[in-house]
């Protein structure tokens, strides 16, 4: 059998060995220097943002958005039910509570309308992820969260580079969340940002990245010695993280085009099959840009689901489905709650097969993914 078509593998970018050693030889490897005032450069440039920080992780830029909102215990913030636990997270570690919405079909993302019906006086934000990287209806949403006065905070892990409209995702919401985690389209193993959308939360913003200190003025020449100001935490990344980060973010454009190659490819490829099966392929939706950062279908149920899932397993292929709904996990009963029965997420989720998609796939195994996925009948279809 030839080898595994694994599900996700990280982009080596040019220029990555050359920076960390620059990094590794010079006599600053913490955060703050050359390579995170370049990579910051470029992710600006590629998001629109005017004001961005590196973080250690996308979790950690989604914590810092609950303390730059000062949610505290007794607010709520509405999410979706089918995102990954970071969003619940930062909910509860401020003692606040996560009230779950549903999506709104096929696009994973969440319905509108439902949070418009959510929102209470003890609102405090929502949360809205760009599912795959195609933007949530952004002027709906930010019509409601407008009138209600509720600040809106864009989950903008899978979306780096997209757009809706003349909307650039990420720097819509009063802030934006971007993961460069290692499955994602540009990563440095482990690592996110934040974007500050609003200039009258970046000072904070600095000073709750740097420990609750004022270390980033001093270091800029604005005070003579930096104190304790605030909350806050360790969420500078290390100079050898955004040295691979900046080599990647310099590929930005080849990655994009690659993953998109992929994408279309598989777009292409499926179409007709999945007229057959009764199958809904993730959408390519006029007026949008996405990311490429997934490719999936929806099967017409679960076994469909496990099948298809098995079926390229035997053929040397790894898809996987998505994530477990939040408002049915352990911890999503006991902190969250939910203000409808959330019947589309569970379905999605127990539907949904995620296809390999990354930028070194080459057209001989994106071939062999398209076969093993045209070779499966469900059992009804047979």
């Amino acid at each position: 059998m030839p080898d595994e078509i694994v599900f996700s593998r990280p982009y080596r970018a040019p220029g990555e060995l050359t920076n960390l050693a620059a990094v590794l030889d010079s006599d600053h490897s913490h955060g703050d220097g050359a390579f995170t005032a370049s990579a910051t450069g470029r992710l600006r440039e590629v998001t629109g943002a005017t004001d961005a920080l590196l973080t250690t992780s996308c979790t950690h830029a989604l914590e810092m958005s609950m303390l730059l909102l000062d949610v505290r215990p007794g607010d709520e913030v509405v999410l979706p039910s089918f995102t990954f636990t970071s969003a619940a997270i930062a909910v509860v570690a401020r003692g606040a509570t996560p009230v779950f919405v549903d999506i709104e079909g096929p696009s994973g993302n969440l319905d509108v309308g439902q949070v418009a019906e959510a929102l209470t006086p003890r609102t405090k934000a929502v949360i809205a992820m760009h599912y795959g990287g195609a933007s949530v209806d952004l002027d709906a949403l930010l019509a409601a969260t407008a009138e209600a006065g509720v600040a809106l905070v864009e989950d903008n892990a899978h979306g780096l580079g997209g757009r809706s409209g003349a909307h650039r995702l990420g720097t819509v919401g009063v802030l934006g969340t971007q993961s460069f985690h290692d499955t994602k389209n540009v990563h440095c193993g482990e690592g996110g940002a934040l974007l500050v959308n609003d200039p009258a939360l970046w000072e904070r913003a600095e000073v709750i990245r740097e420990k609750g200190t004022n270390r980033a003025r001093f270091l800029r020449g604005q005070v003579d010695k930096y104190t304790w100001q605030d909350e806050g935490s360790s969420y500078l990344p290390s100079e050898l993280n955004a040295a691979v980060l900046d080599a990647q973010l310099a590929a930005f454009d080849e990655i994009q085009q690659r993953r998109l190659g992929v994408w279309t490819a598989y777009a292409e490829g499926l179409s007709e099959w999945a007229a057959h099966v009764g199958a809904t392929l993730v959408s390519d939706t006029v007026g949008l840009e996405h990311s490429a950062h997934l490719f999936y279908a929806v099967m017409p149920d679960h076994e469909g689901q496990q099948g298809l899932i098995a079926h390229l397993r035997e053929a040397g292929v790894r898809a996987a489905f998505h994530y477990v709904p939040l408002d049915s996990s352990p911890a999503g009963q006991r902190y969250g709650r939910t203000a409808h029965v959330l019947d589309r997420t569970a379905a999605f989720s127990a539907q949904l097969v995620r296809l390999p998609l990354w930028a070194g796939l080459a057209d001989a195994q994106i071939e062999r993914v398209i076969e093993g996925v045209t070779s499966y009948r469900p059992v009804r279809v047979a």
